[in-house]
Parts: structure tokens; C-alpha cells; sequence
């Protein structure tokens, strides 16, 4: 037993979409409003004659930094006690021509990790080429002992190439020896 007329949740309702045009004339309206409660600043501050005012007015680059300062929303009690907390880091913007591209650039832990992983590998290399470092050491005694190993193969083979020749030799002589009777 439901009632006909009964109200359904908040995805049923109909939407309202606010049109190009409407966003741009409540920006205008916004920034005319802006601009209005600035000039009646200056005209205050005008009568007084504020001279931190006027150099702040003349040096706008300096200016912007300070006022982006100011500018910024402070929630719950920020705004009623000043606190200077070591840890936090304070975001500025920097221009442009305030950026250091020549420097020396920050690397990460990992990238430096890497950086020293890569020098270390190339010293053993090197001193592993001059046969410095225990492995190279090993090897050349190891090459030695094959070299040694292969000039005493090639020395027996010379020398049983050459009994055969000999033996050779000495079978033929027999022959014609034997044919010259």
C-alpha cells in the first residue's frame, strides 16, 4: 500500500544547468565588484597618505609576492593565533626568470644509489683489467696453468709427429734398401 504522491529521493529531481553565457556575466559582475572595493581603498588610503602604500603601488613585483601571503584563506583558528611550525613549508611561486636551470639539481636516494653503484662497477673493472682484484688474480694463475697445459700437449704431439716421420723414414729406407738387392 504505497501512496501515489509520494516523494522519491534527490537523483529524481530535475537538474539545472547554468548556460556559457550566465557564468560569464556573474565573472564580469564578480571582477567589476573587485574593482570597486579596490578603488575605495586607494581613495582612503589616498587621504592618509600612506607612504609604504604608494612604494608598494610603484614596485608591483615586489608586491604580488607579499600580497599572495596575505591573500591566503586562513581556516579554523589560523587566523586568530600566529603559529611558526619548523615543519611546515610555505608554497611560493616562482617566476621565470627567478629559476635556476644551471644549478646543480637535487637527486633522489634511489638516483644516487644508482649514480655510486655504476662508479663502483667501473673501479672493479678497471682493477680487474690491471689484475689487481682477487679474481683476476685467480684467473691469470688459471690461464697460466692452461697455457703450461697446452705448450706441453703441443710439444708431445711435435714429437710423435716427428717418431712417425722418423719411423717413416726408416720404413722406407728399408723398402729401397730391400728393392736394391
Amino acid at each position: 500500500l504505497f501512496c501515489a504522491g509520494r516523494k522519491g529521493g534527490h537523483k529524481g529531481r530535475a537538474r539545472q544547468y547554468t548556460s556559457p553565457e550566465e557564468i560569464d556575466a556573474q565573472l564580469q559582475a564578480e571582477k567589476q565588484k573587485a574593482r570597486e572595493e579596490e578603488e575605495q581603498e586607494e581613495g582612503g588610503e589616498g587621504a592618509t597618505g600612506d607612504p609604504k602604500k604608494e612604494k608598494k603601488s610603484l614596485d608591483s613585483d615586489e608586491s604580488d609576492e607579499d600580497d599572495e601571503d596575505y591573500q591566503q584563506k586562513r581556516k579554523g583558528v589560523e587566523g586568530l593565533i600566529d603559529i611558526e611550525n619548523p615543519n611546515r613549508v610555505i608554497q611560493t611561486t616562482k617566476k621565470v626568470t627567478q629559476l635556476d636551470l644551471d644549478g646543480p639539481k637535487e637527486l633522489s636516494r634511489r638516483e644516487r644509489s644508482e649514480i655510486e653503484k655504476q662508479k663502483a662497477k667501473e673501479r672493479y673493472m678497471k682493477m680487474h683489467l690491471a689484475g689487481k682484484t682477487e679474481q683476476a688474480k685467480a684467473d691469470l694463475a688459471r690461464l697460466a696453468i692452461i697455457r703450461k697445459q697446452r705448450e706441453e700437449a703441443a710439444r708431445k704431439k711435435e714429437e710423435e709427429r716427428k717418431a712417425k716421420d722418423e719411423a717413416a723414414m726408416a720404413g722406407k729406407r728399408l723398402q729401397s734398401l730391400s728393392l736394391n738387392k
